[in-house]
């Protein structure tokens, strides 16, 4: 009993490793094609969401998820994930296009996110909005 133990916490560990390894990417709109930032990407890249200098971490930045005002983070918009009627919320896919699920608040669509990353950004999108390098370090460091 006590070899399965280790094994499987070896194999979990591993996997672990594996999912941080992986480099997480939005892309929003009907088709799925225009790209919205890296979901888990450091502060300071440019394609990071976390960059509120960037395109996609800035909040009046029309490809920002945290644009209130914009298709891709108002709370009405069918391409937002924090509109909880969302038709077209971002998909998150890897560097070599596997699919992670759908970023969105809507319970109702079908293969919603159900990475930690994505359910924690759903629960507290609008607080993250207000101070996006706090939680991007209370996340990532």
């Amino acid at each position: 009993m006590m070899n399965i133990k280790k094994v499987f916490t070896i194999v979990s560990f591993l996997v672990c490793c594996l999912f941080q390894a992986q480099t997480l990417h939005l892309y929003g709109g009907a088709d799925q094609n225009q790209y919205l930032g890296c979901l888990n990407c450091d502060t300071f890249d440019k394609n990071s969401v976390w960059n509120k200098y960037s395109d996609y971490g800035n909040a009046f930045s029309s490809k920002s998820i945290w644009n209130s005002y914009g298709n891709y983070g108002s709370s009405y918009s069918t391409y937002s994930p924090w509109s909880s009627y969302a038709s077209y919320p971002p998909a998150i896919v890897d560097q070599d296009g596997n699919f992670y699920g759908y970023l969105t608040l809507n319970t109702y669509k079908s293969e919603r996110s159900e990475l930690e990353l994505a359910i924690i950004l759903c629960k507290y999108h609008e607080d993250i909005k207000t101070d996006i390098d706090r939680w991007y370090d209370k996340l990532f460091r």
